[in-house]
């Protein structure tokens, strides 16, 4: 996804992004696929049914109306970047659109629609001065939500920096901790009233790793084993200013509350052999633990990667480990600074112990393992998506372990494929089994869940595959200037399972009667 100093190693970077930094295929280890029994039960009176998109995904209107370029914008307008040329430029339109957006919303029965803001829409520059279009624009859309009574879920930062702010170093700069701060200054005044869930950063590993580390995605800076901590340390001292901001300075009127979005998938060991065990352990730590355990555990990094990394750094001639140290101050500061914990989760691997070259100054070399998808997993239209709905529950059952069992927000889980079809029945099997074993993780583990996001509304931007990979529970017509939204086979089934708020046996699959 980003550049590289040659071709050759942009498509290694480019690979290995899509495998989620591991290794896509071996035969190694076996761990066929079986179906799983439905539990038939509901969830929580209460329970948070969502589904998300992000601003740069499906906003369009790129640059009118005062907003500034993001990283992105920069990025997907260089040549060879992006899946047959495809940017966001236009995308599903909703900055115009944005109407038709909620009406598909309001079919799907959904409470919430989780969203992010532009960043540079609302202040051009980063900082400073604001853009008030950019403001009115999320009025209007929030209001237009309240009408069809959904509660809009608002994320702040989904991976959009102002191009402005990278100038100025953007995630390697510690000043942009103030930067984020005043941004979320700026959306608490404006849109907290109405905002009562606000997720700060979503996957901030996908910013440090594949934006700073291994340059795949923007703003294509390659610091593989040293970019990659400084911007994953910087992202979570961003996250707990905008928290301690909101905690002390708007909770008590606005009554939201903050969480983050962290993407982490569920790595089994690949074999019985106790170093393996290890591993998958170790994967788990690198990927969530990074940043779940400075927020939600200890207020430090998890003592495997402070380890791994000192020894590694200190073997490789480093005169300190290439993992920055948080102050007192700063464990203070990140410690407990979260009201929930969002995670977004997709798929699983199979992972075992393999020492790396210690010449390889790299997040993935520190880690000392070996991750691979087993064949008998069903695929997607992403080479990296296997269907695996048994890991969900895994996971939600290892962070109520680690973390103190803190309350949960599915924020992204989703199925993509390449045609768009109307009849799109594996999504429909994808949503069903891993919202499944969500309600098995509430009902039968005592996991706190309290809502799950489909990702995503409707066919995007789907980043560097362009309009290839298609993740929508509606179709998006781009080949007309109206972009009709289209209800496809998932979302009437995904509306049937909300209007129930679960399972039940006699549950129709797809006949739930959408308008759209």
């Amino acid at each position: 996804m980003r550049q590289s100093r040659n071709n050759r190693m942009d498509n290694r970077r480019w690979i290995s992004w899509l495998i989620l930094s591991l290794v896509v295929a071996s035969d190694k280890v076996s761990a066929i696929f079986v179906d799983e029994p439905l539990l038939y039960d509901t969830f929580p009176p209460d329970f948070i049914w969502a589904s998300a998109t992000s601003a740069h995904q499906i906003e369009g209107a790129w640059n009118v109306d005062g907003k500034g370029p993001s990283i992105w914008d920069t990025y997907t307008s260089q040549p060879g970047i992006v899946a047959e040329g495809a940017t966001g430029q236009t995308a599903c339109n909703s900055y115009y659109f944005y109407q038709k957006d909620v009406d598909a919303l309001k079919s799907l029965n959904v409470s919430h629609y989780r969203f992010s803001i532009s960043w540079p829409r609302v202040l051009p520059n980063g900082i400073g001065q604001v853009n008030q279009p950019g403001i009115d624009y999320y009025k209007n859309l929030i209001a237009a939500l309240k009408v069809a009574n959904i509660q809009p879920m608002v994320t702040l930062y989904h991976w959009d920096l102002p191009q402005a702010l990278e100038d100025m170093g953007g995630w390697l700069n510690a000043s942009v901790a103030d930067w984020f701060e005043e941004y979320a200054r700026l959306c608490f005044t404006q849109f907290g009233d109405d905002v009562k869930i606000w997720v700060t950063l979503n996957e901030p590993w996908i910013t440090a790793w594949q934006g700073y580390g291994l340059g795949v995605s923007a703003p294509a800076k390659y610091g593989p084993g040293t970019y990659t901590y400084q911007a994953g340390h910087n992202l979570i001292l961003a996250h707990a200013k905008a928290y301690r901001l909101y905690e002390s300075t708007f909770k008590a009127s606005q009554q939201g509350k903050v969480g983050i979005a962290l993407n982490v998938n569920w790595f089994f060991p690949g074999s019985d052999l106790i170093a393996d065990k290890d591993a998958a352990e170790r994967a788990l730590q690198f990927m969530g633990g990074w940043f779940a355990n400075p927020i939600f555990g200890s207020g430090d990094y998890p003592s495997i990667m402070k380890l791994k990394i000192g020894e590694k750094s200190a073997q490789q001639g480093f005169n300190q480990s290439r993992l920055p140290e948080f102050t007192a101050e700063q464990k203070l500061l990140v410690q407990g600074s979260a009201d929930f914990l969002g995670i977004n989760h997709y798929t699983s691997l199979l992972t075992v112990n393999q020492p790396s070259n210690i010449n390889d100054v790299s997040y993935e070399s520190d880690q000392d393992l070996y991750s691979y998808y087993d064949s008998s997993w069903y695929g997607s239209g992403s080479p990296w998506l296997k269907i695996t709905p048994f890991g969900l529950r895994n996971l939600l059952g290892w962070l109520r372990d680690k973390f103190n069992n803190p309350e949960m927000i599915i924020t992204e889980n989703g199925y993509s494929d390449t045609a768009g079809n109307l009849d799109d029945m594996l999504r429909i099997y994808y949503y069903k089994h891993y919202i499944n074993n969500v309600l098995k993780a509430i009902k039968t583990d005592g996991v706190k869940v309290s809502g799950y996001t489909a990702w995503s509304l409707m066919d995007n931007f789907e980043w560097r595959a362009g309009y290839n990979e298609k993740f929508g529970l509606f179709n998006v017509d781009f080949s007309s200037p109206e972009l009709p939204r289209t209800a496809k086979a998932s979302a009437r089934y995904i509306a049937q399972i909300i209007h129930d708020n679960g399972f039940r046996s006699d549950q129709p699959c797809n006949n739930y009667p959408i308008s759209k």
